[in-house]
């Protein structure tokens, strides 16, 4: 017997919807400041390393950047300035080349 596919949810959709829009966002990072010297993080839709600097190249990078997808998209669009992400702990970050203020929003 043949299981039919069930269509998908608008949850469903909206998760896919946000999912492209982080992916896209941390690929135009990654593209517009080539290096590997920090990694940031939207779990679990994405991550890129990025920034010239000293490359990493095993274990836990010394220069990671976390956020949840909607910070981030904020971010990346200007709705969220780095300082007050930082500062209400909506971004999680360490080591000294992981300040992103400087390359926030994406425009």
């Amino acid at each position: 017997m043949q299981r039919v596919k069930a269509a998908a949810t608008e949850t469903d959709m909206e998760r896919d919807d946000l999912a492209l829009a982080v992916r896209y966002t941390l690929e135009e990072l990654a593209q517009r400041h080539p290096g590997r010297s920090v990694e940031v993080r939207v779990p679990p839709f994405g991550a890129v390393q990025c920034i010239d600097g000293p490359v990493h190249r095993r274990g836990t990078p010394p220069n990671v950047v976390e956020a949840d997808a909607s910070t981030w998209l904020d971010l990346a669009v200007g709705a969220l300035t780095w300082q007050d992400a930082v500062e209400d702990g909506k971004v999680r970050w360490s080591g000294t080349r992981a300040d992103l203020s400087e390359y926030l929003p994406l425009q």
